[in-house]
């Protein structure tokens, strides 16, 4: 199940980003639409990294009826990389909710080989 929570009313492709979420997990995950002075807050607090970034995302340990985690995204850095990139930023979000869930189901682009970007790529490619 996703939760989400879009205080600005950014456009999104809900039910896509619902699809993804049950495809890869019974548990329940929360998404959080925010600006970049919040993102900075929270990428100071939690990584120690005195910036904005598009995305974060905040698993949940493993325990009974526990949700797998939230996801933190950027709306006013999704909206400029979008633009950069020339498609939109429903699409945008999309794939950087496809990187949270990633991060949610334990893949560290930081410390792989790899992987992360492969099955990254391959569900780009599955939810087109």
């Amino acid at each position: 199940m996703l939760l989400i929570e879009n205080e600005f009313n950014i456009a999104l492709h809900v039910k896509m980003l619902e699809h993804i979420c049950s495809e890869h997990t019974p548990k329940e995950v929360e998404l959080l639409i925010i600006d970049s002075p919040s993102m900075h807050e929270l990428n100071l607090e939690h990584r120690g990294m005195d910036k904005t970034t598009d995305v974060l995302s905040f698993p949940i340990d493993d325990f009974p009826h526990a949700p797998l985690g939230a996801i933190v995204i950027n709306h006013e850095l999704a909206a400029e990389k979008a633009k950069e990139l020339g498609h939109s930023v429903e699409e945008e979000i999309t794939l950087l909710f496809i990187h949270g869930m990633l991060h949610l189901l334990g893949f560290d682009h930081e410390v792989d080989q790899g992987e992360m970007r492969e099955q990254e790529e391959a569900w780009i490619k599955q939810y087109n």
